[in-house]
């Protein structure tokens, strides 16, 4: 049976997509983090309390949910994404509010998985509503990227750790996903496949009706940290650009509408968190806390002179210290984000000090003392006063001048602040990690005046655009592609689909390779036997073409024993072997395939201390309900030994040899449990894992191990019984060498469907 992926809204969104006008009025609101203006600021003409007090008339409710972000407010509804409960009872939420009155109208929860995330340190990011379909998105701390309408319907979802191999990171920060025009944009350190192997800091775009990957890009080098800096839109002549930074230290310029990197600027040594802010016609303000480039001395503040017009030629050009128009040295800011009012930019630094700075010269007006410290919260701006959260749970309302501010007050929020401020109506909101709190009059302020959703008008079709331009398909099953005409800003003009032709291709320069399924218009199909394979799909239209890359992966029936690759290449050890399966994700320099007495087996490499751990998907992640298993070994002595496993439907099976345990896990902090089990050095066992989902949405997770050539033990050696069990997830294989000093061995891996 042919399985048809394509999307159900995808009618809807070919209206969207090519209307010029349509019959819509915009929603207005806070839409996103930083606000309507980019810069954590509100024009509107608001009344708002100068005061926050939990004990005052003017807090006006607080709803229970933890929180490390920002809420965000539209047509009356408020959406926030925190979390529920410590350690094992961890849930994460999309929460949605009656912005009046605090009552909830829907909510959905999601778990973590296979993270490494610590939720008593993170501060997680913000949603983002499209102002043309009042739709939300978010994307949860381990790369689940969500679309839901503003009833609560769930559009689509895509998981960036399963798909592309999005690393997480313990301090768990996420940001906050952006809309522009027809895409949702998020980011995040991946390690792909292939020429997407490498780590690195890249952009996707997706449709935001249906989900398709519509752009990637990869505009920095390899990263140092991770980065969670929100991107700033702006024009470049007919271009729509959006500026952000990254984890290996860059101000990056992207196109919008195409992905294509445009330029990018070295500014720190290790990531760029804060959110930049524009300013006039070419101005890009953006500030660090992390190593200089050019000195030993920690967090910067620049100006820098960007290009006001596209620019030609090879891309992406590497601008250096000549577009400085100033710096500030006297800025250490790690995650906290600027706020811009007039030209004043306001700042909290890591001392806990609210700085002013003259946008024109870089020069520092004032400073006041606020706090010990201030680690991820943001000021935010409206009806005259700053308001500004800080780390140690106060809120502070103050009113800026040329010489200083005057306090309003200082109030106590009862937890940490990690986030910034919303303003609607009259109305401030602010998230804590215990709760979010509204505050303001007692009566609401009229409704923003809506006005009619307009779309640019694009010009005639200049260039085309494939979508997906990345896929994944197991055996059985179809994809659907559209080809859509775009102008040569990059505009969507119209879908060209039925008039383009789809081939197999090779692009020039790199290995001819090809995915095992057939084209039939614009479907590309696989059969039951389909074997693992990647390849290139080319559309071309009227002398236009456009490509998507794909693989082939594993699916229900899946075997493999690694004896029929052939062994090309020589480690550093002069050992003939090859390179993993091509459909691994981040596999490439992890991974070498060896002869292994009669037969061959796949090991993990050693050479770099940064690949000691890793966890390689091969599977698409609403796989469910199966059995996954495969013979491990650990190189070692008695003493010093590895870990060896595999993932099943996002729960980690390991023999973690060096503790003489076999363990299931997900999120560390959140299922963790382990039998004893006496593993040996330079010995096969046989590792089988299995998940079960019940009705209720509990299940039951198994695991049994013994030592190769031994008869299987009819009981399971571990069974674990969550009330809540993930319900679909990848396959991988994990390993984690300390220090980078014995292998483990991987062999005859399975994957069937549970009776």
């Amino acid at each position: 049976m042919k399985h048809n992926i394509r999307s159900l809204h995808l009618p809807v969104f070919i209206l969207a997509a090519w209307s010029v006008s349509l019959d819509l009025s915009a929603v207005t609101g806070w839409l996103n983090w930083r606000g309507p203006e980019q810069n954590g600021t509100y024009d509107a003409v608001l009344s708002l309390p100068e005061e926050l007090d939990l004990e005052g008339s003017d807090h006006l409710w607080s709803y229970p949910v933890r929180g490390g972000g920002t809420p965000v407010v539209a047509d009356g509804r408020l959406y926030a994404f925190g979390f529920y409960g410590e350690t094992g009872e961890v849930e994460e939420t999309l929460l949605c509010l009656d912005a009046e009155s605090g009552q909830k109208l829907w909510e959905h929860r999601f778990s973590d998985f296979i993270s490494d995330i610590i939720y008593n340190r993170y501060g997680i990011g913000a949603p983002t509503i499209d102002e043309e379909t009042g739709n939300v998105y978010v994307k949860s701390t381990n790369g689940l990227v969500m679309g839901f309408t503003a009833e609560g319907e769930a559009l689509w979802e895509r998981s960036m750790m399963e798909e592309f191999g999005m690393l997480t990171f313990p301090n768990g920060r996420t940001g906050a996903p952006v809309v522009e025009g027809d895409l949702v944009i998020i980011h995040g350190i991946t390690a792909n496949w292939s020429t997407n192997g490498p780590a690195r800091n890249r952009f996707y775009a997706f449709d935001k009706l249906t989900g398709g990957l519509v752009w990637f890009s990869t505009p920095g080098v390899r990263p140092i940290d991770s980065s969670f800096s929100t991107p700033v839109f702006g024009n470049l002549g007919d271009q729509r650009v959006f500026y952000a930074g990254t984890g290996c230290g860059n101000v990056v310029c992207i196109n919008a509408r195409t992905g294509e990197p445009v330029w990018r600027f070295q500014l720190a040594v290790g990531g760029v968190n804060s959110s930049m802010l524009l300013y006039g016609k070419d101005r890009l303000i953006a500030v660090h806390g992390k190593e200089n480039v050019d000195t030993t001395a920690k967090g910067r503040l620049v100006s820098l002179k960007i290009p006001t017009e596209y620019p030609s030629g090879p891309l992406p050009l590497v601008l250096g210290s000549e577009i400085e128009a100033w710096r500030n040295d006297d800025h250490v800011a790690f995650t906290s984000s600027p706020i811009l009012v007039g030209n004043r930019i306001f700042t909290t630094i890591a001392t806990g000090t609210l700085e002013c700075v003259d946008a024109d010269t870089g020069k520092t007006l004032w400073s006041e003392k606020l706090g010990p410290d201030q680690l991820h919260a943001s000021p935010a701006y409206a009806d005259g006063k700053i308001y500004v959260p800080m780390l140690d749970g106060l809120v502070h309302v103050m009113e800026p001048s040329e010489k200083g501010a005057q306090i309003l007050s200082v109030e106590e929020m009862g937890a940490p602040c990690l986030g910034a401020p919303a303003f609607y109506r009259n109305r401030v909101y602010v998230f804590t990690k215990q709760a979010l709190h509204c505050f303001g009059e007692a009566e609401a302020a009229a409704l923003p005046q809506a006005s009619p959703y307009q779309r640019e008008k694009p010009g005639p079709i200049a260039q085309i655009q494939l979508v997906p331009a990345e896929f994944a398909l197991a055996p059985d099953e179809q994809q659907i592609f559209e080809v859509y005409g775009l102008d040569a800003g990059g505009r969507r003009v119209s879908s060209v689909t039925e008039e383009a032709e789809l081939s197999h291709w090779s692009p020039p320069g790199g290995k001819p390779s090809k995915v095992d399924a057939t084209i039939s218009g614009n479907v590309l199909a696989t059969d039951g036997d389909a074997r693992i394979s990647v390849g290139h799909i080319r559309a071309s239209w009227k002398g236009h073409t456009s490509a998507s890359r794909g693989r082939i992966v594993v699916g229900y029936g899946y075997e493999e024993n690694f004896d029929a690759y052939p062994l090309p290449l020589k480690d550093k050890d002069g050992v003939a072997v090859a390179p993993p399966p091509p459909i691994w994700l981040g596999a490439g320099p992890k991974w070498h395939i060896m002869k292994m007495g009669e037969g061959q087996a796949i090991a993990n490499r050693l050479e770099v201390v940064l690949w000691q751990r890793t966890m390689n998907f091969m599977g698409k992640p609403n796989l469910h309900s199966y059995t996954f298993s495969a013979d491990v070994m650990t190189d070692g002595t008695r003493r010093v030994m590895s870990t060896v496993g595999l993932v099943n439907q996002r729960y980690l099976i390991t023999l973690a040899a060096n503790r003489r345990i076999l363990e299931i896990s997900s999120n560390h902090e959140r299922l963790k449990e382990s039998v004893p089990f006496p593993v040996k050095p330079k010995t096969w066992y046989h590792l089988k894992t299995r998940v079960d989902t019940r009705p209720d949405g509990s299940g039951v997770v198994r695991a049994k191990a013994w030592e190769k050539g031994s008869e299987e033990p009819s009981d399971w050696s571990i069974q674990v019984e969550p009330d809540k069990v993930h319900r679909q997830g990848a396959p991988a294989v994990y390993a984690f060498s300390p220090q980078s000093l014995k292998r483990v061995f991987v062999d005859n891996l399975s994957l069937t469907a549970n009776p």
